[in-house]
């Protein structure tokens, strides 16, 4: 493969990922949330309980960003932070009542998404550029980890 071509996918998946977020954050303000707090809330349902600690770490957050964004989700009564019984200094964070409601409510809004969004995309062709964007995720990680190896390539 040409190393234009290489240099033509990746502006494109950099202008792509840009223009998709900043469609899921204008269908999101419909529902009254952010894409920020919608990743939180996903996060959550699929881990409740997790510490503000954990949660940072998972969501790859600097810790101050994200009490920012759970102060706003506790404001909206979306998520409760409850103290961890093992240690007092940390917090453990629940979706409540309303924040479950929305978060499955999301739901449709993100296959809505996904619908529009790659409307007739043959399902080979989905299968193909999932498989890739895996494999350059994973790779992207292992050169992150190894700064000195990208000159080497």
């Amino acid at each position: 493969m040409s190393l234009d071509l290489k240099r033509q996918l990746i502006a494109q998946l950099v202008e792509s990922s840009r223009l998709l977020r900043n469609y899921i954050d204008s269908r999101a303000k419909t529902r009254g949330t952010t894409r920020a707090q919608w990743i939180v809330l996903f996060r959550l349902r699929q881990q409740e309980g997790l510490s503000q600690v954990d949660l940072a770490d998972v969501l790859e957050l600097q810790p101050i960003s994200l009490v920012r964004l759970l102060d706003r989700l506790v404001e909206h009564g979306m998520l409760e932070r409850r103290p961890d019984p093992k240690d007092r200094r940390a917090n453990r964070l629940f979706l409540t009542t309303r924040g479950r409601q929305l978060v499955d409510d999301l739901d449709s809004l993100r296959d809505a998404i996904a619908s529009d969004v790659l409307r007739d995309v043959p399902a080979a062709v989905l299968r193909t550029s999932l498989d890739t964007l895996i494999d350059v995720k994973e790779r992207i990680k292992t050169l992150g980890e190894a700064p000195d190896t990208i000159a080497a390539k």
